[in-house]
């Protein structure tokens, strides 16, 4: 796992998006200009919580997120996505 320092505030969860997968299941090679934005992702830092609403999401998990979820980020040459914990589908 990344070390960064960044401190997500709130409910708010730092994800590393997983690669683009560069093949299908039978095999073929995708193209880059056919490949889509992964909606996979593991878990790097989480904010504290609501005051009523603890987080569910802890640093590891790897989750599931909507395709158009979050707010993209940049540190080290390393891509993160920074999105509330609703964004989040599910913890895979």
């Amino acid at each position: 796992m990344s070390k960064v320092n960044i401190k997500p505030l709130s409910d708010r969860v730092l994800v590393e998006p997983l690669p683009a997968e560069k093949t299908t299941a039978s095999g073929l090679i995708i193209p880059d200009s056919a490949k889509e934005k992964q909606q996979k992702g593991t878990v790097i830092a989480v904010g504290n919580g609501l005051k009523d609403e603890p987080m569910t999401v802890k640093v590891g998990d790897t989750v599931l997120y909507g395709k158009y979820a979050g707010t993209e980020l940049v540190v080290d040459g390393t891509d993160y996505l920074i999105m509330r914990e609703s964004d989040i589908l599910a913890i895979v």
